[in-house]
């Protein structure tokens, strides 16, 4: 067990040392400065002008989402066949109550530093390991939308009536879990013992697991991710954020929170996208709207937790972010009285 914990351990600290910290620190350190390369991610490997074909526009948006999360979704498949690993070998990996799960994927998520969509691996892998489903979709919800640098970014950079939206969101969803997980199906039992003679040979064994458990996870989430990419990609360029109407009404809010729930984007994008949108005045309702949803979940988590959990269970957390979303703002319109 030792070795399947410094190996966890290892690929994490590295990680948030090497990469994503400095990186989450950097973007809260640009304060009000901050920019977006491309529709769907910081970064942009290939040019996309709007004068390029559909075609073109998407296959680019699509190779520049997979770069910008080209660290974060290694490391989640490095991380998760880890966690795989190092379960099993738990005497204990859940709880009775569900509202202790969820406690426990609340705070096993908050350091992570990861997207919606990086953390979906690591939830997959939470649950096949034994952990309960509150755990794997807590661990879910916490990663993008709890995380101390991004929430400080949030209050930095929005009015503090806006950022305590934000904060309530996933709060909300935390405490909605045991409702979003009660027709789950139950978390599998795996149980593994190593042989403790010497340190070579559980070494080895442990080893051999740890890339048994790397190579499923790759197969089984890598096509997903692909697939997430091109159609968040789709939906982006054939429905860009210009298209955002100046005037505020329900059915646009509706629309902007179905958007938001569904396009998979990098950490802190969703902080960077609203706040410029917010500065180039698109109405602030929609602006709430799309803070609220976009970093909250996507098609890629639906896809994993619908595969792995159950997809009612993915479908419910899809549906209650949307509604929170089209909660937070139609409150915020009705504030501005903008209808």
């Amino acid at each position: 067990m030792s070795i399947a914990l410094l190996l966890a351990l290892g690929i994490a600290s590295y990680f948030w040392i090497d990469s994503r910290y400095p990186s989450l620190l950097k973007k809260l350190h640009t304060g009000t400065s901050i920019k977006t390369s491309g529709a769907l991610s910081f970064d942009a490997k290939l040019p996309v002008a709007s004068q390029m074909p559909v075609a073109s526009r998407i296959g680019r948006t699509t190779v520049n989402w997979m770069w910008t999360n080209r660290v974060g979704m290694t490391f989640t498949l490095f991380f998760g066949a880890a966690v795989l690993t190092l379960l099993p070998l738990l005497p204990r990996r859940r709880f009775q109550s569900a509202a202790a799960n969820t406690a426990l994927g609340a705070i096993t998520g908050v350091p992570l530093g990861v997207c919606a969509n990086c953390v979906a691996p690591i939830g997959q892998s939470l649950y096949q390991g034994g952990a309960s489903a509150s755990t794997a979709l807590a661990t879910m919800i916490s990663s993008p939308m709890l995380n101390l640098v991004v929430l400080t970014m949030v209050f930095t950079l929005f009015p503090p009536g806006i950022a305590a939206l934000r904060l309530a969101v996933p709060l909300v969803l935390l405490a909605l879990v045991p409702w979003l997980t009660r027709q789950a199906r139950p978390a599998p039992e795996r149980n593994c013992e190593i042989a403790q003679t010497g340190w070579l040979v559980p070494t080895g064994i442990t080893l051999k697991q740890y890339l048994k458990n790397l190579a499923q996870l790759a197969l089984t989430t890598i096509p997903f991710m692909v697939l997430a990419a091109l159609l968040g990609a789709l939906v982006v360029e054939v429905i860009p954020a210009q298209t955002i109407p100046t005037h505020v009404t329900f059915f646009a809010i509706v629309l902007v929170a179905l958007a938001g729930t569904f396009l998979p984007v990098p950490m802190a994008f969703d902080v960077a996208a609203t706040f410029i949108l917010m500065t180039r005045g698109v109405p602030l309702p929609y602006v709430v709207t799309l803070l609220c949803t976009l970093g909250a979940f996507s098609i890629y988590p639906l896809l994993i937790v619908g595969r792995t959990i159950s997809w009612k269970t993915a479908a419910r957390v899809f549906a209650t972010v949307m509604v929170l979303g089209i909660a937070c703002g139609v409150g915020t319109a009705l504030f501005q009285h903008a209808f």
